[in-house]
Order: structure tokens, then sequence, then C-alpha cells
């Protein structure tokens, strides 16, 4: 019984790619697929027949009206997300304090470093009877001192950007 009632189906769909006229593989950019065109046409524009091979075409999905924001901003009911201005300043407050923590910490880095690199005339330690280790040592302290000086001078244009 199902047989019978699948038959006719399948004839209709066998009949349906039967119908269709030869697909043709178009060179350029973009390269075209298509049945579209008659052989003498097809044979003008350099188009190879495809023989053999199923050819799917997928519909891309269009995007929903209001899905994306609009490239120049947020969209008009995006004001959900604001934060109260008392919940903004203690987030500023907290983001201060961190930063002046950070800015203690590498003020304190740099004048340790400072100190042991003495002007390039650091002492010289009992394992660096070698004096390549000694100034290897002394470049490498210029290097953090340097490192050091661009993370303070970071953090205070960082605190200076918050509002007072």
């Amino acid at each position: 019984m199902l047989n019978r009632l699948l038959a006719p189906l399948i004839l209709l769909a066998s009949l349906g790619a039967q119908a269709q006229g030869p697909v043709y593989r178009c060179p350029g950019p973009p390269v075209l697929y298509t049945d579209a065109l008659s052989a003498k046409e097809a044979s003008e524009k350099g188009c190879r027949t495809i023989e053999g091979t199923p050819i799917t075409v997928v519909q891309g999905a269009k995007p929903r009206p209001g899905a994306a924001p609009a490239p120049d901003g947020p969209r008009a009911g995006a004001n959900d997300n604001r934060v109260d201005a008392g919940q903004q300043r203690v987030r500023d407050d907290e983001r201060r304090r961190v930063l002046q923590t950070e800015l203690r910490q590498a003020e304190e880095r740099l004048s340790s470093a400072q100190r042991e690199f003495n002007n390039g005339q650091g002492e010289r330690r009992g394992d660096e009877r070698n004096y390549q280790k000694y100034l290897d040592r002394m470049g490498e302290l210029k290097d953090n001192i340097a490192r050091y000086e661009a993370d303070v001078q970071a953090l205070k244009r960082e605190i200076a950007k918050l509002p007072s």
C-alpha cells in the first residue's frame, strides 16, 4: 500500500529532475552555476556542462529586523543597560583605588630597580666573577627600569582619565 502511494511521488520527482536542462559552470569571479543558458550562450562564455554531479542550492537566512545594533551606535531601546549615577560613582571609586594600589606597587618596583642599578654602577655579586654576567644583569636592570617607568606613566594616565 505504501509503495503504491510513494510510486507517483518518485515518478514526479524523477520527471522534474529530467525535465531540467543541462547545468553549466561558468568561469569568472564569481563562478556561476546556471541552467538558464542555451548551449550557444554557454560556449560563448566558456561555460562547461556539469554532468552527474548533484547541485544543491542553499538560500541564506535573512536577518531579522532589529536583531543587530545599528552600525553607528546602540538601538533606541538600549537604555535598559544604563547604570545609575550612584552605582557608576562606586565603580569609578573602586577602579581608582585599584589603580592607585597598582601605581604604588609599580613605583616601589621602579625605586628598588633604580637603587640596585645605581646609575650603572651597581655592586657586583659573588656569583658574578665573570664580568659579562655583571654586564648582563646591569643591562637587564636598565630594561626593567624603562619598563617600570612606562608602567608608572600609563597608570598615572589611567587615573587622570577617571572622573573626579
